[in-house]
């Protein structure tokens, strides 16, 4: 992982923002990418990068939504870095889907990569004070979305929801923007 940092960096430096929102959590992304001294570790307290993604079915007409179990909170499947994931947002971002649809999964072919960034907080736990997600989202589209299934230890469920539906349980403006962003990536209009 020696050059994932500089990697980091140069995804963030590539990244157009949508809004006022995502233009401060990019600013502040790509200080912690450099000024963090394990970006990617959960033990930098304070903050560490996270990747996660708008799933999608072939056709692009549903989104898979899961009610995430620690947040009690609708959104999309994401998670921490790993060693495995070699410094790379995407490979996090892929596993993650993986593991929390339990379908295979590819990267949009055409989408912005990444298709969104997101800073947010997470609040304390027992096992771990409050600290912020620096979120890189990507689109991803589930090859056999028959599997959709959910890991009861991450979330009370996962389903495929059309876009409409998707957007109204989105309960904050950054998952909106980003659930939109992929429905316009994928030419459903918003």
């Amino acid at each position: 992982m020696a050059d994932a940092p500089a990697h980091l960096v140069e995804l963030l430096a590539r990244h157009v923002p949508q809004d006022d929102r995502e233009r401060e959590d990019l600013a502040r992304m790509r200080h912690c990418a450099t000024s963090l001294t394990e970006p990617f570790s959960r033990a930098q307290e304070q903050a560490h990068f996270t990747g996660s993604a708008v799933v999608v079915d072939p056709s692009g007409e549903r989104v898979a939504m899961l009610h995430h179990a620690k947040l009690k909170r609708w959104l999309q499947p994401g998670g921490h870095a790993e060693v495995g994931d070699g410094g790379s947002m995407e490979a996090t971002a892929l596993r993650e889907a993986r593991e929390e649809t339990g379908c295979r999964v590819h990267l949009h072919p055409t989408a912005p990569r990444p298709l969104d960034v997101d800073v947010h907080t997470i609040p304390a736990r027992k096992d771990e004070p409050e600290h912020c997600h620096l979120d890189v989202r990507y689109l991803v589209v589930a090859e056999d979305p028959d599997a959709l299934a959910h890991d009861p230890a991450e979330s009370f469920g996962i389903q495929w929801l059309g876009w409409d539906e998707a957007l109204a349980r989105a309960d904050e403006a950054p998952l909106r923007r980003m659930l939109a962003k992929a429905r316009a990536a994928l030419g459903h209009g918003v």
